[in-house]
Formats: structure tokens, C-alpha cells, sequence
């Protein structure tokens, strides 16, 4: 891994106490006694890739006395936090939880109230179906304040590395994110709002209900014919790839069987991933199976970039 701490070194500091609207409300009455008690950090660890984490999200968990972390971030940047803080693990998958919402959530308020800088690190963004606003509720409810900073969500991290422009003038004048479970965990059947074919639709945790998703939507209206992606384990090395259509899709991933975390992208940019795919250096490495046929019997490995000629 590479070693930033000289470079981080060189940066100027990020002394909350330096900002003039924390010094305000620290300075008023009600809130002097308040001095005391931690920070929560609402960290977005982004999709994985170490590289992809902020200068100034490293920096905050290099500072850490509490690290909650979830089950989407990867070992190497948990590795990038202060070595001698405490390390929770807090992560939920699919209908396995190590610890339910209320319990995260009171966990943020004991270490902060008990004086202590704590760093919630989420894989993507928290503000994009990471339950960040939910959390920082609780956290404002006690007093306490917080620092949210933006990671890279995975809906920008699988587009890019598998050259999948969200946005083209020519293809998408819209870009959508729909989750594909409600809070109550019941499938979100709202179809009739994913019709519009100047838009991309960007479905989050959806791969393990993509049949009833595709079967859905083609009722709703949408043509069979409308390009779709699959992308799992997005801007990591295990990064996968199936490319189809809305009607194709659930049968190739019936057969190839790519694992979570996946992300749907439904819409005519994806068939810009064609047009980049020899030169994107950023799928190089990287298992894609691809077929422009619909079909699923022609896979192949993207060369590496040193065997390039």
C-alpha cells in the first residue's frame, strides 16, 4: 500500500474549532458545556478502491478514537485509520445485520458523548441508501455535532470503471438511483417511473431480485430492448461485467452468477461500453463477460495493460 502520511503530513490542518460557526455555537451558554463531547465523522469510504478515498476522509479517520465500519469497506482502507482506535464492526447485508439500526445509532451517541472522536466510515456515500441522514437525526437529537464527507457511490465508481457514461447528450439527459427494497424490506414495485427512455436508471441492491425487476418493468412498458448492465464488485480487482438487455439479462446472470455487491444500469448509454471498451484503461485487469448478441456463450478476459503492444 502506498504510504501517503508525508504527503497528508503537508496539508493544512482541518481545525474544526478554526471555523467561525463552530466557534459561535460552542460560545453560546447553552452550549458550553458541550465543548466536551466528540465529533462524529460520517465517512464515505467510497466503492472500495483505495485510491478512490478523499485526501480529507483519510485524514479524519487517520485522527479516529472510534472507527464503526460496515461490511462494504474493504480491509485496505480500513487499514488507512489511526492504528490504535477502536475498530467496530457494524456492517449489514442482505437479512444478515451484526447489529440492527437503533444499536449503530447508539453506539455514535455513547463515544461522542463520552468525549471521543468518532469516525462512522461507509462503503459509497452515506447520503446515497447509506442510512447517513438516519444516523446523523440521532446524533443532533443528543446535541453532538458532526462532519459529513461525500465518498464516491457506487453508482459512479461502476460506471466509470466499466466506461459507462451516466450522462451523454445523444443517449441520457437524466441519471436516476432507485433502490430496490423499501424501508420495510418490500420489494420497490414503482415500475411505471422507469419508463422514460431519455433517462439512466441506476438500481441499487437489486441483483438478487432481478428477475421480478425486469419481468416489472418490461410489463410496466419498458422495451425489452432497452440496454442494461450488471457490474459487481465495482472499481475493485474481482470487478465483473455482463452486458445485455432488459429482456436478456436475468438469464445471463442466471448462468454466469456474479456476486454482491452488483449494480444495475438500465439505458441506451450502455451501449457506449462497446465503443470505450478496447481503450478503458480502467476495465483493464478486470473479468467482463460481454456479449453483444445476447447471448451468453461468448466471454471473454480484457487483456492487462502490460501486454498491450
Amino acid at each position: 500500500m502506498t504510504d501517503s502520511s508525508a504527503f497528508i503530513a503537508t496539508l493544512p490542518p482541518n481545525d474544526l474549532s478554526n471555523k467561525k460557526c463552530v466557534v459561535n455555537a460552542l460560545n453560546t451558554p447553552l452550549n458550553r458545556a458541550a465543548a466536551k463531547v466528540g465529533i462524529v465523522h460520517l465517512v464515505g469510504a467510497g466503492s472500495g478502491d483505495p485510491e478512490l478515498l478523499t485526501l480529507k476522509a483519510l485524514r479524519i479517520m487517520q485522527r479516529a478514537d472510534v472507527v464503526l465500519y460496515d461490511s462494504l469497506v474493504s480491509e485496505d482502507i480500513l487499514d488507512m485509520c489511526e492504528p490504535t482506535a477502536e475498530k467496530i464492526f457494524v456492517g449489514k447485508r442482505r437479512a444478515n445485520h451484526a447489529l440492527p439500526q437503533e444499536g449503530i445509532n447508539e453506539l455514535l451517541v455513547k463515544h461522542a458523548l463520552a468525549g471521543k472522536t468518532v469516525v462512522r466510515l461507509k462503503g459509497g456515500d452515506p447520503f446515497i441508501f447509506g442510512r447517513g441522514g438516519e444516523e446523523l437525526q440521532e446524533v443532533v437529537r443528543h446535541g453532538i455535532f458532526f462532519e459529513s464527507i461525500p465518498g464516491i457511490t457506487a453508482a459512479s465508481a461502476a460506471a466509470s470503471s466499466a466506461g459507462i457514461p451516466l450522462t451523454h447528450r445523444d443517449h441520457a439527459q437524466a441519471v436516476k438511483f432507485v433502490t430496490a427494497y423499501k424501508k420495510s424490506g418490500a420489494p420497490n414495485n414503482n415500475y411505471d417511473e422507469h419508463l422514460d427512455s431519455t433517462q439512466t436508471v441506476v438500481f441499487y441492491m437489486g441483483l438478487h431480485q432481478l428477475d421480478e425487476l425486469t419481468e416489472g418493468l418490461i410489463a410496466a412498458g419498458r422495451d425489452s430492448a432497452t440496454p442494461f448492465a450488471v457490474i459487481s464488485h465495482a472499481s475493485l480487482p474481482t470487478q465483473q461485467l455482463l452486458i445485455g438487455t432488459l429482456g436478456s439479462i436475468a438469464k445471463q446472470q442466471a448462468e454466469a452468477k456474479l456476486p454482491t455487491p452488483a449494480l444495475l444500469i438500465m439505458g441506451d448509454v450502455v451501449t457506449l461500453y462497446h465503443e470505450f471498451a478496447d481503450y478503458n484503461l480502467g476495465a483493464f485487469g478486470k473479468r467482463a463477460v460481454c456479449n453483444i448478441k445476447q447471448s451468453i456463450t461468448d466471454k471473454h478476459l480484457i487483456p492487462t495493460f502490460e501486454s498491450i503492444a
